[in-house]
């Protein structure tokens, strides 16, 4: 385009267009043309402003373009103080500040403000004559470091305001980086080879810290408004909102006004329940006075205004310590550590163990027995190690040393780590043995019992595809598996039946089956005993397990592992949706409570096994060798000798088969 009059009109027309656009998209949620559209408007915009480059000005789309790496940031003082926030954490400390300010006003109407607490960094945007001239952090909250050059990168920051207000205008509000943008970002930093980021907040505090405008640009960064600071007063917050809409600003859509105190209970439990569906992270809810002129008279208490505060939700992190590294064996053979912590609330919720997924991750994260750590749920939901505070690392710490941990663990087990990969792994066994020697246990006689489901037919269903999950036999199809060359209708039928018939088990049994390292029968019983229902046993934390009568340390860290591993969390969780749900019977209390058999010799009414069960139903104790603990020795035919010299040894009483049949009639 040669004719500069033409050009300066064509630029001031794609200028606004390109605005409009911006607008639209980043203000509104709305889209007016495609992506693809509006950045070929930002090309046709540049090429006329590097043929005339008197046409760039301040506001312009393509001044968004990082320049140089700055030296320093330059420290600005705030014009208004940006306050912080008195924090409520629950109804009662609400009501409280509620009647407290009251006092102060009482004859004022009271109408309140509540939006979501962006969990961000706070910063000041400040427009002379309608376009942006300063951007500043909150720092101390008197001074602030000069970010600018980071700012305009933002894309959803206006360059300059949609319509102009008069003199000075400041804007604050939270920079933030989306769930999802931070979740695309990571499979980014996956790919490349490179650490992932830590959580959206520590980023886009870290981005907009940073010297390097073109780190800023590169990055999804947006900013939220909050609040609208003008020479033209404006008479509430709700007010002020839909201003900061029309002049170009995103907000956080989730604003209310609530004309009684008890409709600002029931939003900030509402928004509680539903921030895991929102785009960005959130850990509270900010409460004010609508009224402004209201909110300014209450005043000031220190660094806080009375006239607001700050209702946070349960902590989304928290730091707690790292009382053992356990290692988890899963049904593909990986062995995932697990680290195991006093427990914290986190979220909303006790967190007891993390998994720390891999030794590499170990070696990063440096993480040892004994360390403080910074814990946090992803997504709200799984808790992760953010990074260990070495800073209060003992001296005597030692590094986790992962392979002879694996060998305390697992004396009998030998792992390999194949090239390539992260995971350690048992060697020479594959995922579908490991799944057949989970199914048979399952279905033993120690576990379930399930009729017809033996070391052959399990191999012919799992060969087959039918199971790849123990909790796929909950789903088999008999008219298929009856087409098999083991199975005909009959069995099949009976198969299904004979499965079905275990969805309400007996906790101790179902315990049993899970197959946890270390947990046999007595002590699956013991822990239903005290646990009394599978959802208590699947919290369990350390300190518990290690206090239950018979459960020492080995036995502990085993569950530990098995609760905190995702592969059996989510088996646990089908299986459940499946209406497979144990039930507990206290059988502590049963007739043969407190009393401790063993047995010698072969029985001729029942086998051994069974003879177990019938003690264990009764509330007794089944033991597999005598000590001092143990009150009855029942001797069958066949003896051995070395059972009934300890006996004699202990004093426990003898009895033979007749007797012990009237023991447990």
């Amino acid at each position: 385009m040669k004719d500069f009059t033409k050009a300066r009109e064509r630029a001031k027309k794609l200028r606004t267009l390109i605005d409009d656009y911006r607008y639209h998209y980043h203000v509104l949620d709305e889209s007016t043309m495609s992506e693809a559209a509006a950045d070929s408007l930002k090309h046709e915009l540049t090429q006329i402003e590097e043929q005339f480059p008197e046409l760039i000005t301040s506001d312009s789309p393509t001044q968004r373009v990082a320049g140089q790496a700055l030296d320093k940031f330059v420290k600005v003082p705030h014009a208004q103080r940006m306050i912080s926030l008195s924090d409520v954490f629950d109804e009662a400390e609400l009501i409280a500040w509620n009647e407290r300010i009251k006092k102060l006003q009482p004859d004022a109407k009271y109408e309140y403000f509540v939006d979501v607490k962006m969990d961000g960094l706070a910063c000041s945007l400040i427009y002379e004559d309608g376009k942006l001239s300063q951007a500043v952090t909150r720092g101390d909250g008197l001074i602030g470091e000069d970010v600018t050059m980071n700012v305009r990168t933002i894309v959803n920051v206006p360059l300059a305001l949609r319509e102009k207000l008069s003199g000075r205008v400041e804007i604050r509000g939270e920079i933030v980086i989306f769930k999802e943008d931070f979740e695309k970002l990571n499979e980014t930093q996956k790919k490349i080879g490179k650490p992932e980021f830590a959580n959206p907040r520590n980023l886009a505090a870290g981005t907009i810290r940073q010297l390097n405008p073109k780190i800023a640009a590169a990055r999804p960064l947006r900013f939220v408004a909050y609040d609208l600071i003008t020479e033209n007063n404006i008479a509430t917050n709700f007010k002020v909102y839909e201003t900061l809409k029309k002049i170009g600003f995103t907000t956080s859509g989730q604003q209310k006004l609530c004309k009684a105190l008890s409709s600002v209970v029931a939003y900030v439990n509402c928004l509680e329940t539903d921030r895991i569906k929102l785009p960005f992270n959130t850990d509270g809810a900010v409460i004010k006075i609508d009224n402004r002129y209201l909110y300014q008279k209450l005043g000031i208490v220190g660094k806080t205004p009375r006239g607001a505060v700050a209702f946070k939700y349960p902590a989304e992190e928290a730091t707690t310590v790292v009382r053992d590294i356990v290692i988890s064996i899963g049904r593909t053979g990986a062995a995932t550590p697990v680290a195991v912590f006093d427990p914290v609330q986190v979220a909303g919720s006790t967190v007891r163990h993390a998994s720390l997924h891999n030794a590499d991750e170990i070696a990063r994260l440096d993480i040892r027995i004994g360390d403080t750590v910074i814990i946090y749920k992803a997504g709200d939901i799984i808790p992760q190690v953010e990074r260990v505070l070495t800073e209060l690392r003992s001296e005597q710490s030692e590094p986790f040393d992962y392979e002879k941990a694996l060998q305390r663990q697992y004396p009998d087990v030998e792992f390999e780590r194949p090239d390539g990969e992260v995971v350690y792994r048992v060697k020479g066994e594959t995922s579908d043995l490991i799944l057949k020697r989970a199914v048979q246990y399952y279905a033993s006689r120690p576990a379930l019992n399930i009729d017809g489901l033996g070391e052959k037919n399990v191999v012919a269903l799992v060969d087959a595809g039918f199971i790849k999950s123990i909790a796929d036999l909950y789903i088999l199809n008999p008219k298929e598996i009856g087409k098999m060359e083991r199975f005909g209708e009959l069995s099949a039928n009976n198969l299904v039946k004979a499965i079905a018939a275990t969805k309400n088990p007996p906790l101790s049994r179902f315990i049993t089956a899970l197959g946890i390292r270390h947990i046999g029968s007595q002590t699956a019983i013991d822990l239903a005993n005290y646990f009394k229902s599978l959802s208590a046993f699947l919290e369990a934390d350390y300190e518990q397990l290690v206090n239950i009568s018979g459960i020492g340390t080995v036995v502990a860290e085993s569950v530990m592992a098995w609760i905190s591993d995702e592969d059996n969390i989510q088996l646990v969780k089908k299986m459940r949706e499946l209406d497979v749900e144990p039930t507990h019977e206290d059988l502590s209390v049963g007739k043969l409570a407190g009393q401790n058999f063993a047995i010698t010799g072969s029985l001729e009414s029942m086998s051994r096994d069974e003879a177990a069960d019938k003690i264990r139903a009764l509330g007794g104790i089944f033991q597999s060798a005598v000590g001092k603990s143990t009150n009855y020795l029942v001797a069958g035919g066949k003896l051995g000798n070395s059972k009934r010299i300890a006996a004699e040894k202990f004093g426990v009483k003898i009895i033979n088969e007749k007797e012990f049949m009237e023991v447990i009639k």
